[in-house]
């Protein structure tokens, strides 16, 4: 078994994608360093809304979801090739992220039109990777009320588990699972009424390898309280468990984790979503949510999302995470994917946010999103 971890570098409260950390904003340097990289897979569709803007006025760039991608070779796709879904009106871009931020600020840039295109203009995940108890629902909130009132769905990150990263770069979160049982009833208390997407937890389950069979047992039963407690607080909330991504642990014992940690329960889950951060393939994706989904059981209508957000080029083959080179955009943020059983392919990782080798981690690298972009 290969321990393919996505790392997740949290930079100050937060970093990475759209992320809602407290009232600050965080570093937006950038280090300018243009390389080409390939043309789009597929080429871009007509931009629309993308959460990769921040939560609300006190959220900001969200975790810097770096994850390593599999030293072994993924799987090479099988299936037809299918068209990609246009750009998902439906998808609610939130006004705030440091990509627009850098857009708004550099109207001279000669990376501006491509990078507001293909990046800020597309609807994107917002991160609460900072642990902030008496904040965290009124950012929850923000982000929520902007939604409902266009009829768009946000996609939320709750990213504060005890112990996250197996305390590696994303370090960080709740003191303990008490604490972050707390914290999750905060969360949940922002949700609203209106549709919304949450991905709970990346690296919860998958990597919880390093944890001992106790410390992963208690793990799993906060996750599991933590799916009841989002969907009691709303019912039209669509909530995914960890599953990691292909080049990462067997499907059959990713299910079985996934089983502990409530994924296969109606009451607690609508399924999983795989690749946060990472770059393989969206037909391997495809293939290895299913084998997932196939081994967990639970009720049929359980699906998966998948980040397509830097996966238009597959996962390097030297198994490089850090800002790889060669990398660009996936396929489009949208909630109609034309896939059985894969609910919506979204961008959970901000392209452009760096992993720390391109920029500094989880800042937003104009270098780096033009290079993903071009």
């Amino acid at each position: 078994m290969v321990a393919a971890a996505s790392v997740v570098v949290a930079v100050g409260t937060a970093a990475g994608m759209l992320s809602a950390v407290g009232d600050g904003r965080g570093s937006d340097e950038a280090r300018p360093e243009v390389t080409s990289a390939p043309t789009l897979e597929p080429p871009p569709a007509v931009p629309s809304p993308s959460p990769s803007a921040t939560a609300s006025p006190s959220a900001k760039a969200g975790p810097g979801k770096e994850r390593k991608a599999s030293p072994r070779p993924s799987a090479s796709g099988t299936g037809p090739q299918r068209r990609t879904a246009p750009v998902s009106t439906r998808l609610y871009l939130h006004p705030e992220s440091r990509v627009l931020d850098w857009v708004r600020d550099n109207p001279g840039d000669p990376r501006r039109a491509v990078i507001e295109s293909r990046i800020a203009d597309r609807p994107a995940a917002v991160w609460f990777a900072d642990y902030s108890p008496d904040t965290v629902a009124s950012r929850v909130r923000a982000v929520t009320s902007g939604g409902a009132a266009r009829g768009h769905v946000p996609v939320l990150v709750p990213y504060a588990i005890p112990g996250r990263d197996c305390g590696g770069h994303s370090q960080g979160g709740a003191p303990d699972l008490n604490a972050y049982d707390a914290w999750i009833d905060r969360f949940a208390a922002g949700l609203g009424g209106g549709e919304v997407i949450v991905i709970l937890e990346p690296d919860s389950v998958a990597q919880s390898e390093c944890l001992s069979a106790g410390a992963r047992a208690d793990r799993f039963a906060s996750l599991a309280r933590a799916g009841r407690v989002l969907k009691e607080a709303n019912p039209r909330a669509r909530v995914y468990f960890d599953a990691g991504h292909s080049g990462w642990n067997d499907p059959a014992q990713q299910a079985g984790w996934l089983r502990q940690a409530g994924a296969a329960s109606a009451a607690s889950s609508d399924g999983v979503f795989s690749n946060v951060s990472n770059f393989h393939s969206t037909d391997d994706e495809v293939a290895y949510d299913r084998a997932v989904l196939d081994a967990l059981g639970g009720p049929p209508g359980l699906g998966a999302v998948i980040d397509t957000s830097r996966n238009g080029a597959g996962a390097p083959p030297d198994g490089e995470w850090c800002d790889p080179a060669g990398r660009r955009l996936g396929r489009a943020p949208t909630l109609s994917t034309g896939e059985a059983r894969i609910d919506a392919y979204l961008w959970v990782k901000l392209p452009g946010e760096s992993d720390g080798c391109k920029g500094a981690p989880g800042t937003f690298t104009p270098s780096y999103a033009y290079e993903l972009a071009r």
